[in-house]
């Protein structure tokens, strides 16, 4: 008894206990040839995938993430890490040589159900993929869309929406399918932008001198119009009250916002000092006589 218990208690006593013990799992059949010691190594390669995923999600975030855009990266780190456990799994099961014909052809037939059944998710999911591809606009620009009257900052391109600040504050989420479909005018790629109004001065009143006028006001008022190209004046119609002309001013894409409402001041205080008349509409009725 005593050279039993020895035995046990040494080095190969251990490795025959665990001997038996994974023997003992292997004989335990749970379901079509699954054991308990399929189970255990599934559990091992599973927890192993699961780490060895957010350790390649960490390193992806630390040294290549910064070199692309924000939305781009967050995608991408979450496809490298369920990526990871997909071929952690499919590592498993043919290890195994688990079965899971009948399984697949069950899950096929219930996933052609749930395709008709969620086909505008497929398609956000399609678009999303092709908006990353694409990148008509990255994070932090400046959008509109016309199609849906939206105007604002794009805060991110998710896998099925994607997520637009207004000028108003509020965010606003946008399917992506509608998203890749809308045109999209981007008033951030170019680094410049142009303004433009229209305004009528009295027949009496001469061309050049309210053109000479509003240049100069230009000029001393707004500091941030380009000097070339220059600004630019033409006359557009003869209108039933007035002679319309358009301004056209360039200038740096950051000062948008103010360039318009501005330059109508300007020229509006411009026709003011040039004593030039912005005359209101003017119908003759001419009163016949029997």
């Amino acid at each position: 008894m005593g050279n039993k218990y020895d035995q046990y208690y040494n080095g190969d006593g251990i490795r025959i206990m665990v001997l038996e013990f994974l023997q003992s799992l292997s004989d335990t059949e749970i379901v079509g040839g699954l054991t308990l010691l399929s189970l255990l190594i599934g559990g091992i390669i599973m927890a192993a995938g699961i780490i060895i995923a957010k350790i390649a999600k960490m390193v992806f975030f630390k040294y290549y993430a910064p070199t692309l855009p924000q939305d781009t990266a967050k995608n991408f780190g979450k496809l490298i890490y369920f990526g990871i456990i997909v071929i952690a799994f499919l590592t498993f099961t043919s290890s195994q040589g688990l079965d899971f014909s009948g399984l697949l052809v069950a899950g096929g037939i219930f996933a052609v159900v749930i395709g008709f059944a969620t086909q505008s998710v497929v398609s956000n999911l399609i678009s999303g993929i092709f908006l990353m591809v694409e990148k008509p606009a990255k994070q932090g620009d400046t959008i509109q869309i016309p199609d849906m009257g939206i105007s604002g900052t794009l805060l991110d391109i998710g896998t099925f929406s994607s997520k637009v600040r207004k000028f108003d504050g509020t965010v606003i989420r946008i399917p992506n399918e509608k998203f890749f479909t809308s045109n999209i005018r981007s008033l951030t790629v170019s680094t410049v932008r142009r303004a433009e109004a229209m305004v009528g001065i009295a027949y009496k009143d001469d061309i050049d001198d309210a053109i000479s006028a509003i240049k100069y006001e230009i000029s001393i008022t707004m500091p941030f119009v380009l000097r070339i190209p220059e600004p630019e004046f033409r006359v557009e119609e003869l209108g039933d009250s007035s002679v319309n002309i358009q301004v056209l001013v360039w200038h740096p894409r950051d000062d948008w916002s103010q360039a318009q409402p501005i330059l109508l001041i300007t020229i509006k205080r411009a026709l003011d000092k040039a004593g030039i008349e912005i005359p209101f509409p003017q119908r003759v009725i001419r009163e016949s006589k029997d």
